[in-house]
C-alpha cells in the first residue's frame, strides 16, 4: 500500500480553533476574579499546577491576582505520575517530575490547576499526591478547559471555558512559555471518511 492509499484510508483530523491568546487571557482573568471572590483569605491559598501546562496556568493566575492589588499567591507543582490509576497499564513509564508545595498545607486552600479537565482521574491523582504532603483545609480545582466526560464524581470549581466534546475528539492547548508556540486552543476531530 502506498502512502497515498494510506492517506485516503486514514482521514486527516480536522482542527478547529477554539481560543486564541486573548481569549485565554480573558478566561484566566475571570478565573482569578472568581478565586478572589470565593477565597477572602488569599494569604492561605496555594495554586498547585499539574505539569506542565497547569504549572504555567497557575503562575499566570497568581500573577493576575497580584496585578489586581491583592497579596501574592503561593504557587507549587503537584506531579501526579505515580498516583495515576493507569500507571501499570501504560506502554511506557510516566515521566516523573518533582512536586514542590509550600508547606505546611494545614489551614490552607490548595487549588489544583490543570489545563484540560476530562475524566476526573488526573484530579483524583492530584488529590492523592497532595495528601502525601499534608491535610489542607480545602482542595479546589481550576481548569482552563472543561471538556466533560466524567468518570469520577469530581467537578471543576473554576472553569475558563466549557467545551463539550465527543469522546474521540481531542483538545490541543499550546502555551508560548511551555511549548514555544503562540497561546491557543484547538479542537481536533477525525474527519468522516
Amino acid at each position: 500500500m502506498t502512502n497515498n492509499q494510506n492517506a485516503r484510508t486514514s482521514p486527516a483530523p480536522a482542527t478547529l480553533p477554539v481560543m486564541d491568546g486573548e481569549a485565554i487571557n480573558r478566561a484566566l482573568r475571570r478565573i482569578a476574579h472568581e478565586i478572589i471572590e470565593r477565597n477572602p483569605e488569599l494569604a492561605s491559598v496555594i495554586l498547585a499546577g499539574i505539569p506542565s501546562r497547569g504549572v504555567e496556568i497557575a503562575r499566570r493566575i497568581a500573577g493576575i491576582i497580584e496585578s489586581l492589588g491583592k497579596s501574592p499567591i503561593e504557587t507549587g507543582v503537584i506531579d501526579v505520575s505515580m498516583h495515576r490509576d493507569d500507571v501499570g497499564k501504560r506502554a511506557e513509564l510516566p515521566r516523573v517530575r518533582a512536586s514542590r508545595l509550600p508547606l505546611p498545607l494545614e489551614n490552607k486552600t490548595v487549588i489544583i490547576v490543570d489545563d484540560v479537565f476530562f475524566t476526573g482521574r488526573t484530579a483524583r491523582a492530584a488529590m492523592d499526591a497532595i495528601s502525601s504532603f499534608g491535610r489542607p483545609a480545602r482542595i479546589q480545582l481550576a481548569a482552563l478547559i472543561d471538556r466533560g466526560h466524567r468518570e469520577l464524581p469530581i467537578r471543576v470549581d473554576y472553569v475558563g471555558k466549557n467545551l463539550p466534546t465527543a469522546a474521540g475528539e481531542r483538545v490541543r492547548l499550546r502555551l508560548e512559555n511551555v511549548d514555544g508556540e503562540p497561546d491557543a486552543v484547538w479542537l481536533i476531530k477525525e474527519e468522516n471518511a
